[in-house]
């Protein structure tokens, strides 16, 4: 089992950053790709960023590439997304996620993530 808490949201103003952090509990933490997801109300649970559990590789959706930054700390079981000029429609409740299999390459489909946080709000004013 892979136990994950999400922490760092909160009500900014736009152009506005912040960093979620999500920290892990499994003791391989550093042989898992993580990825980040986010889920508006009314609407699906969206890829963010994912990193490879190597961390020489990243991967951005297009709507935060150049504003989010997803890294790995493997000593402290933790990932982290940097958010910085934040909008309105980056408002969501964040979510992070590891697959089930170690080793993994870049995952885009949040449905091969078998292990989620219980999320962090983050609301973004205009």
């Amino acid at each position: 089992q892979v136990q994950l808490v999400e922490s760092g949201g909160g009500l900014v103003q736009a152009g506005d950053s912040l960093r979620l952090s999500c920290a892990s509990s499994a003791r391989t933490f550093s042989s898992y790709t993580m990825g980040w997801f986010r889920q508006a109300p009314g609407k699906e649970r969206e890829f963010v960023a994912a990193i490879r559990w190597t961390g020489g590789s990243t991967f951005y959706a297009d709507s935060v590439k150049g504003r989010f930054t997803i890294s790995r700390d493997n000593a402290k079981n933790t990932v982290y997304l940097q958010m910085n000029s934040l909008k309105p429609e980056d408002t969501a409740v964040y979510y992070c996620a590891a697959p089930e299999a170690r080793a993994s390459p870049i995952i885009f489909f949040r449905h091969s993530y078998k292990y989620w946080g219980q999320g962090t709000q983050v609301t973004v004013s205009s």
